[in-house]
């Protein structure tokens, strides 16, 4: 009786003197990761959708890459250089330049994928480049919104913070994305976000 009453305290000192280490590690793992800033979180947006588009123009055939969808759309490349060229939109009134003067270059602009492909890179690298410039602060100031020349009564009367241009952005980047994951499958392939990953 006597060895089972030394026992008895042994357990209970042991569990006592580990319950706090427990409780340590269980208070370590509930450690919630603070809200990133504007920029950080407009950053990880950015390069998201630019991953994306990046991925499928380095996957998508080069021998389709003038494929459309319908006959009336743009073809496959038209649809990247018109998602690339928008970012410019952002990235130069960011950097305290003029917006684009032409919607979009042409497709003769790029001799091969390969030109493509860069474009598509450097759009999206200048983009977040100017993102970090920028920071907080920078992203909260204002410019004349360049596409509220689309309502011809709002043309240069209309202000848009920066960082609500470079979310329009990426929700534009998110729209091509989605159309050309359409011409993904109208030529019988997988987009790449979509395959398995094992």
């Amino acid at each position: 009786m006597k060895n089972l009453a030394v026992l008895s305290l042994i357990f209970l000192t042991v569990a006592f003197l580990t319950t706090p280490v427990q409780a340590q590690d269980i208070t370590k793992k509930a450690v919630v990761k603070s809200a990133p800033g504007p920029a950080e979180a407009l950053l990880k947006q950015w390069n998201n959708i630019g991953r994306k588009l990046i991925a499928m123009a380095e996957d998508f055939p080069s021998d389709k890459y003038d494929f459309k969808a319908a006959p009336t759309t743009r073809s496959f490349a038209e649809r990247l250089i018109h998602a690339a060229a928008a970012n410019y939109y952002f990235t130069n009134l960011a950097m305290g330049q003029k917006p684009p003067t032409e919607e979009e270059p042409s497709r003769d602009k790029f001799k091969d994928k390969a030109a493509l492909i860069a474009y598509v890179k450097r759009s999206f690298a200048e983009g977040a480049a100017a993102i970090k410039t920028r920071g907080d602060k920078g992203l909260a100031d204002s410019v004349v919104d360049p596409f509220a020349e689309d309502n011809p009564e709002n043309a240069g009367k209309e202000e848009i913070r920066l960082v609500d241009l470079a979310y329009s952005l990426v929700e534009h980047s998110g729209e091509c994305y989605g159309q050309l994951t359409v011409y993904y499958r109208a030529a019988g392939i997988v987009p790449p976000e979509s395959r398995p990953t094992t």
